[in-house]
């Protein structure tokens, strides 16, 4: 069997993991390389996994419990009830595309600004996992940002000020800024602001990382336009170039990112 091995793809973040077969059950010293490699790179690539939901779901178990999502907007599920399906084939029409105008699509290109998933969550996503079962053969591809390395290439004075700073998340706010009325009321209700903190440290290496992104509306104690400002700042900080990571997609890629540490 060809030993585990787990390759950089970024100076920053981001590794290749090969040599491993997630469809099947995976012992735990397997396992422990995996979870080492994803509390290091933060974003791993596991190329040729051809799962079915329910392997996904396993494997995806073995790192915690599965989250549920907000509910899908005007669309029938073709996938587990457990999983998020991110298609531009409409599910309620076989084989028809939804145009950008269509209301799904445009709550889907919310996912085209710099996030963390479930950040306006009380208790958000520790990590997710994107499983490419159809690949445009251009385009579609993930970019991926560190925050940990955000942080630990700011200003020792900037980092201190950030410290102890609560950050008030929404999804309403993101959406917000695509469109109006992406959302139902009843929707709108379950959805309220939460605040999170600004710096937050990894519970099993301590590495400190900004937590921001387009959820991120304001920081509390601030000027609401001065609170803007530094968010922007923060976030242009994160997001230069020679920080982002691009995965280019090829058929049955999964690949699994730590929310706590990525956008």
């Amino acid at each position: 069997m060809t030993p585990l091995t787990v390759t950089p793809v970024h100076p920053v973040l981001g590794a290749r993991v090969e040599g491993v077969d997630l469809t099947a059950p995976l012992d735990d010293a397997t396992f422990g390389k995996i979870h080492d490699a994803f509390q290091e790179y933060s974003v791993l690539v596991f190329p040729g996994q051809q799962l079915s939901d329910e392997q996904q779901m396993a494997f995806t178990t073995r790192f915690g419990p599965l989250e549920t999502t907000i509910k899908s907007i005007g669309q029938e599920r073709r996938l587990h009830e457990n999983m998020v399906d991110l298609s531009n084939v409409d599910p309620n029409t076989e084989n028809r595309l939804m145009g950008w105008s269509d209301r799904r699509m445009l709550y889907q290109s919310g996912n085209q600004l710099w996030h963390t998933d479930s950040s306006f969550k009380p208790v958000p996503a520790m990590a997710s996992l994107l499983s490419g079962r159809e690949v445009p053969p251009v385009g579609g591809e993930t970019e991926y940002v560190s925050l940990r390395h955000a942080y630990a290439t700011l200003p020792a004075e900037l980092q201190g000020r950030l410290e102890g700073r609560v950050v008030v998340h929404s999804i309403l706010y993101s959406r917000s800024t695509i469109a109006s009325g992406l959302f139902d009321p009843e929707h709108e209700q379950e959805l309220p602001p939460v605040r999170q903190a600004l710096v937050r440290a990894n519970p099993v290496n301590g590495r400190k990382a900004i937590y921001i992104g387009s959820h991120a509306w304001y920081i509390e104690g601030m000027d609401y336009s001065e609170s803007r400002r530094l968010l922007d700042e923060l976030l242009a900080h994160t997001t230069r170039p020679e920080c982002v990571y691009q995965h280019r997609w090829t058929q049955w890629d999964l690949v699994m990112w730590d929310n706590r540490a990525v956008l």
